[in-house]
C-alpha cells in the first residue's frame, strides 16, 4: 500500500514537471521597445502571439486603463489630445517648440480634447524640466467634461533654465480609480 502510494507521487510529479518544462518551452521572453524605450516587464510569445502587461502598454502609450474586478474586464481609454504651447507678450501670443535656455516669460498652454470615452472629473497640465522637477501649471476640477472640450491653462511665469528637453504633460483623474493618468505629452527643446 505505502509503495502504491509512492509510486502514484512519483507519477504525479513527473507529469506536473513535464507540464512546466514544455509550458516553459512554449513561452518565450520578449523584449519590447515603445518608441525606442525599453519597456522594463517585457512580454511573452506563446503560439505565435505576442502578451504584453496592459497598464505597461496603456502607461507607454498615454492611454487609461481602468480594471472592473467585479466583472474581471479591463479597458483601454486613449483620448486624442493635442497641445500647444503660448509664449504671451506685449507683442501677442506665439506658439513654440523651441527656447533658447533661460528663456524668461510667460507660457499658457492650449488642449484640444476629444474621443474621450470615459468618465474623469479632473485634469491637470503641469510641466517637467531636464531634471525631472515638475512645476504645476493648473489643475481643473469639474465633473461635466464631455467627449469633446477645449481647455486653456491660466497664464503662468517659467524659466526654461536649463539646456534640455522639458515635457509638458496633460494628465486626467477618472471618476472610477481617482488615480491620474497621462493622456499626452508634448517635449519643448531648451539649447
Amino acid at each position: 500500500m505505502k509503495l502504491r502510494k509512492v509510486a502514484i507521487w512519483l507519477v504525479i510529479l513527473t507529469l506536473w514537471g513535464g507540464t512546466m518544462l514544455a509550458a516553459e518551452a512554449a513561452s518565450q521572453k520578449v523584449t519590447v521597445f515603445m518608441n525606442g524605450i525599453k519597456q522594463g516587464e517585457g512580454g511573452v510569445l506563446m503560439d505565435g502571439k505576442t502578451y504584453l502587461p496592459l497598464r505597461q502598454l496603456a502607461t507607454a502609450m498615454n492611454a487609461i486603463v481602468e480594471w472592473d474586478g467585479g466583472r474581471s474586464e479591463a479597458s483601454l481609454h486613449k483620448p486624442n489630445v493635442h497641445m500647444f504651447v503660448y509664449h504671451i507678450n506685449k507683442e501677442g501670443d506665439k506658439p513654440f517648440g523651441a527656447v533658447n535656455k533661460g528663456f524668461p516669460g510667460n507660457i499658457k498652454v492650449f488642449a484640444q480634447v476629444d474621443n474621450l470615452q470615459t468618465e474623469i472629473n479632473a485634469i491637470k497640465v503641469a510641466i517637467k524640466d531636464p531634471a525631472g522637477q515638475e512645476k504645476l501649471l493648473q489643475i481643473q476640477d469639474d465633473k461635466s467634461f464631455n467627449d469633446n472640450f477645449w481647455f486653456v491653462t491660466e497664464e503662468s511665469e517659467y524659466k526654461f533654465d536649463q539646456a534640455g528637453n522639458y515635457t509638458i504633460q496633460f494628465q486626467m483623474r477618472t471618476a472610477s480609480d481617482d488615480k491620474w493618468h497621462v493622456v499626452s505629452e508634448k517635449r519643448i527643446h531648451s539649447k
